[in-house]
C-alpha cells in the first residue's frame, strides 16, 4: 500500500487568504470574526460571522464569474494556490491520473437564495441561465477539474461539518490503492446568507455577540461559551503517492498517515462520544501510531455547550494518561465554523503546526470549564514545539465523524 504525502497547500479564510497570511494570523491570535457587512444583517439576531473580504471581479474574468457561485470562487482560488505550491505544470501528462475530491455542506447557497428571492419575492418569471450549474454541489470540483485538465475521478462529498476532512481521507485511500497518483482535495463553503443564518438561529446553536468586542464571541472550551460562529472559506491540499512526489522532485510538507471515519448512529444533532472515539482510534490504527505519538490535536471545538464536553471526554478516553500531555486547540475561535470547508482548513493549520513547530492557540478562553480539562493552548501560541504527529478532528451533524492524522515525512 502506497504512502501518501502532502505537497501543496491553498487556503481562503476569514483570517487570511493564502497559506502564510492564514497561519500567521492564527499564531498571532488575530480573529476574522466580526459584525457582518451584508445588507440583511440588521434582520438577524446573530449579526456576527467569519466573513471574507473577497473581490471576485478582480479574481475572475466576467464570463467565468457568471458561472461561479461564491463557494466555487473560494475553491478555485485555494486550488490554484495549492497547485502552484506543489509546482504542478500546466502540461504535465500525469494529470490523466489526477483526481479531485471536494467537500461542501450546502454548495451554492448564495445563488440558491438569490434565485428564490427573484422568483418568490421579486416576482420574476425567469432565472439566470446558469443557475443550475452555480448551485449544484459538484460545481467546485468540476471547475477545478476543468480549469486544470485533471482527468481522474472528480467527486464531491457532503457530510455537513466533516465534508472536507472526509474528502481528504477518501482521496488518500484512492491514492493508496492506485486509483489515482495525485489528488486535489479539500472543501469549500459560503453560507453567510439571510436564510441560512436564520435557519441556524432557529436551532439555537449560534453564539451571542460579545457586547464589547464581537471578534471574541467564539469561545471554545471556555465556561462562558455560548455557541458557534458561522464562517466561510476554502482549504485545498495536493496529495500524492510518495513515489510520485519523489519522481517529480516535489517538496513534501508531511505524510498523511491516517484516516478514520465513523458514524454516531444515534442522533442528528447531539454529539456522541462513542462515535468520536471510534473515528480517532481508526485514524491512529490506520497510521500505525500509538496514541503517545500524537503531540497536537486541532479540535473540532465549535464552542457549543455539549460539543466541547463530548470531544474532551472522547480525547481523554482514546488517549488515556497521554491526554494530559497533549496540546489541543480550536482555531474556530478565530475563523469561525466554516462548515463543509472547516475540516480542510483545520487540517492545513495542523500541517503547518507540524512543519513549523508552532501551535496556534484557542483564543478567548477566559474561564476554565471543569468539564473541559485539557491543555487547550489558551490565548497565546506555543513555539519551539517538536512534533512527530498531529491529529485533526471533524465531527458533524448527522453523526458523521472524520479524523485525519499527519506525521513527519
Amino acid at each position: 500500500m502506497r504512502k501518501v504525502v502532502v505537497t501543496g497547500i491553498g487556503v481562503v479564510s476569514p483570517v487570511g487568504i493564502g497559506r502564510d497570511p492564514f497561519f500567521s494570523s492564527l499564531v498571532a491570535g488575530r480573529s476574522g470574526i466580526r459584525r457582518l457587512t451584508s445588507a440583511f444583517a440588521p434582520r438577524l439576531q446573530s449579526k456576527i460571522g467569519g466573513e471574507i473580504d473577497f473581490d471576485a471581479v478582480a479574481a475572475f474574468p466576467k464570463p467565468k464569474l457568471a458561472l461561479l457561485d461564491r463557494f466555487s470562487q473560494f475553491a478555485l482560488v485555494a486550488a490554484q494556490e495549492a497547485i502552484g505550491d506543489a509546482r504542478i505544470e500546466a502540461e504535465d501528462p500525469r494529470k490523466a491520473r489526477a483526481g479531485v475530491y471536494i467537500g461542501t455542506g450546502v454548495g451554492g447557497s448564495n445563488s440558491t437564495e438569490a434565485s428564490y428571492m427573484e422568483l418568490l419575492t421579486q416576482g420574476k418569471d425567469r432565472l439566470a441561465p446558469y443557475t443550475v450549474v452555480r448551485v449544484m454541489n459538484n460545481a467546485a470540483a468540476a471547475h477545478i477539474s476543468i480549469d486544470n485538465g485533471l482527468r481522474g475521478s472528480s467527486l464531491t462529498y457532503s457530510t455537513a461539518c466533516s465534508s472536507s476532512a472526509l474528502a481528504i481521507g477518501e482521496a488518500m485511500r484512492a491514492i493508496r490503492h492506485g486509483y489515482v497518483d495525485l489528488a486535489i482535495a479539500g472543501g469549500t463553503e459560503s453560507l453567510l446568507t439571510l436564510g441560512t443564518i436564520r435557519a441556524w438561529e432557529a436551532l439555537r446553536t449560534l453564539a451571542a455577540e460579545d457586547p464589547e468586542d464581537p471578534s471574541t464571541s467564539c469561545r471554545p472550551f471556555s465556561k462562558d461559551r455560548t455557541g458557534l460562529v458561522l464562517g466561510e472559506g476554502a482549504g485545498i491540499v495536493v496529495l500524492e503517492s510518495e513515489d510520485h512526489a519523489r519522481a517529480r522532485g516535489a517538496t513534501v510538507y508531511a505524510e498523511l498517515a491516517g484516516y478514520g471515519a465513523a458514524s454516531d448512529a444515534s442522533h442528528l444533532t447531539k454529539p456522541s462520544k462513542e462515535g468520536q472515539c471510534a473515528a480517532m482510534r481508526m485514524a491512529l490504527e490506520d497510521a500505525g501510531l500509538a496514541p503517545q505519538a500524537v503531540g497536537y490535536i486541532n479540535a473540532h471545538g465549535t464552542a457549543t455547550l455539549a460539543g466541547d464536553v463530548s470531544e474532551t471526554a472522547a480525547i481523554r478516553e482514546v488517549f488515556g494518561a497521554h491526554a494530559s500531555r497533549l496540546a489541543v486547540s480550536s482555531t474556530k475561535s478565530m475563523h469561525g465554523h466554516l462548515m463543509g470547508a472547516t475540516g480542510a482548513v483545520e487540517f492545513i493549520a495542523s500541517l503547518l503546526a507540524l512543519q513549523r513547530g508552532v501551535l496556534p492557540p484557542t483564543t478567548n478562553l477566559r474561564v476554565p470549564d471543569p468539564e473541559c480539562d485539557l491543555d487547550y493552548v489558551p490565548n497565546v501560541a506555543r513555539t519551539g514545539v517538536e512534533l512527530e504527529a498531529v491529529m485533526s478532528n471533524s465531527f458533524a451533524f448527522g453523526g458523521s465523524n472524520a479524523v485525519l492524522v499527519a506525521r513527519r515525512a
